[in-house]
């Protein structure tokens, strides 16, 4: 009998792992699972086990993403794709009112939310500290944000801890995994040795604790802890970059530094770095009106700091040129979101090295702009 909701652990096997996704559709909810989608892994509606990545495996640098496939049976070999929950939460389109002309009558509605319960399985650390930031960004001030609270409220977390690292992770300088601590129902950790394929289920919940009660499973021991413990451990073993732990107060110190405009050589604008970025929330409004004129509708949708018209204003835009532009990304999100929000706005999950077309790597930017320790003189990027 489980006595907390909040410390209890026991293992599931690969079938029990497939009895739990079965559990959580006859709980109601729509499940949303890790599987291959143009060459990454991103999520997709999960029936069973059946469709998860087996053996596939990561491989990123500055630039960079592949997947491998290897020999072995494990089905979270990889560490995070392209996208992750930011797109259920905060939806790259979303209608925020439509309205409708009658004649010489004209009304305006706000456009229910259609919010279905949703399981998220195979989150990773660094993700579930990225919802934490958003849950602050769009619930934690005087304005909360109607749909976002609604669909977070709506959704059940199935998290994974990882067992190795790529080649672009550094959550471990940020203090947010490879191990979950924190906002999950379940969390699992997958041992896969020769002769043994199983899953370490951990309860962070009631409601997690509840649905672990339809699925067949032996209480852990202390063996099998310890072989979770050592599977996280690899993975932070593994990771081979690390965010300087001063990067608030250099990045400060050093607004007008000509790293800046040497960075901004090499950059595209394409906006890559905040679009797979989990935190990035910056977004626009459009109308969008039916030819005939009948009805229009306002649509909120993702927008960057990296496009000209982001800081647009009567006259012109503030940032004009990209040094001015990368600059205020990356002091926003490693300095100035600690002012606004109370931490850092990045959780090391190196999806913007990986996926910039340039190879920019923000752990490298920051060091060399903290080797050189230069505040210089004049305007940087013509901002």
């Amino acid at each position: 009998m489980m006595q907390s909701a909040l410390d209890f652990a026991c293992v599931i096997d690969r079938a029990g792992l497939d009895a739990l996704i079965a559990a959580l559709h006859r709980a109601g909810y729509d499940v949303l699972g890790p599987q291959v989608e143009d060459g990454a892994i991103g999520y997709a509606p999960l029936v069973d086990g059946s469709a998860l990545p087996v053996g596939l495996r990561d491989e990123t640098a500055p630039g960079a993403y592949r997947l491998s496939q290897t020999d072995s049976p494990a089905l979270f070999d990889y560490t995070v794709g392209p996208q992750g929950a930011k797109r259920e939460l905060f939806p790259p389109r979303h209608v925020l009112w439509h309205g409708l002309r009658d004649g010489a009558d004209f009304s305006i509605e706000p456009e229910p939310v259609d919010v279905r319960p949703t399981a998220l399985f195979g989150v990773r650390a660094c993700e579930l500290a990225a919802i934490a930031i958003q849950d602050r960004v769009f619930m934690g001030g005087d304005f909360i944000d109607s749909a976002y609270a609604a669909r977070r409220s709506a959704l059940f977390v199935v998290a994974i801890n990882c067992g190795r690292a790529s080649g672009t992770c550094f959550c471990v300088s940020m203090h947010t995994g490879p191990r979950a601590t924190s906002g999950y129902d379940l969390a699992l950790t997958e041992i896969c040795e020769p002769g043994r394929h199983e899953f370490v289920l951990e309860t962070g919940s009631e409601r997690g604790a509840a649905l672990v009660a339809h699925v067949p499973h032996r209480v852990a021991t202390d063996a099998d802890l310890a072989a979770a413990g050592a599977a996280v451990a690899r993975a932070a073993a593994m990771q081979v970059r690390a965010m300087p732990p001063d990067a608030e107060s250099v990045l400060k110190a050093n607004l007008e530094h000509p790293r800046w405009a040497e960075t901004a050589k090499r950059c595209l604008s394409c906006t890559n770095c905040t679009l797979v970025c989990p935190t990035c929330f910056c977004s626009t409004v459009e109308d969008v009106a039916e030819l005939g004129g009948a009805r229009i509708e306002r649509e909120r949708r993702w927008d960057s700091c990296f496009t000209l018209d982001f800081s647009y204003i009567h006259g012109g835009s503030v940032r004009r040129d990209p040094a001015a532009r990368y600059r205020q990304w990356l002091t926003h999100k490693l300095a100035h979101w600690h002012d606004q929000f109370g931490s850092s706005g990045c959780t090391g999950c190196g999806r913007c090295i990986a996926w910039c077309p340039a190879g920019i790597d923000i752990v490298e930017e920051v060091a060399a702009i903290r080797e050189s320790s230069a505040i210089v003189e004049g305007p940087a990027g013509g901002s």
